[in-house]
């Protein structure tokens, strides 16, 4: 995602940001995964690791609206 993106709401020009998760490792990038969540007692959940896309996340400095794409 490399061109300016304008905010839907007040029409100013987004910044580049993302959403970081929390895990017992530290801070990780946000990820998407598609299908249903799927319960696992090792792992939280059940991921097809070649399936997981990442998570872009555009910011309005002027109103806070936040965007999300999934990156491929």
């Amino acid at each position: 995602m490399n061109e300016a993106v304008e905010c839907l709401r007040c029409h100013t020009l987004m910044e580049m940001g993302f959403v970081p998760d929390n895990t017992h490792a530290g801070f990780q990038e946000q990820k998407w995964s598609p299908g249903v969540p799927q319960p696992s007692f090792w792992m939280g959940l059940v991921l097809k690791k070649d399936a997981v896309i990442s998570i872009r996340t555009l910011r309005c400095p002027k109103c806070g609206y936040l965007e999300s794409y999934a990156e491929r």
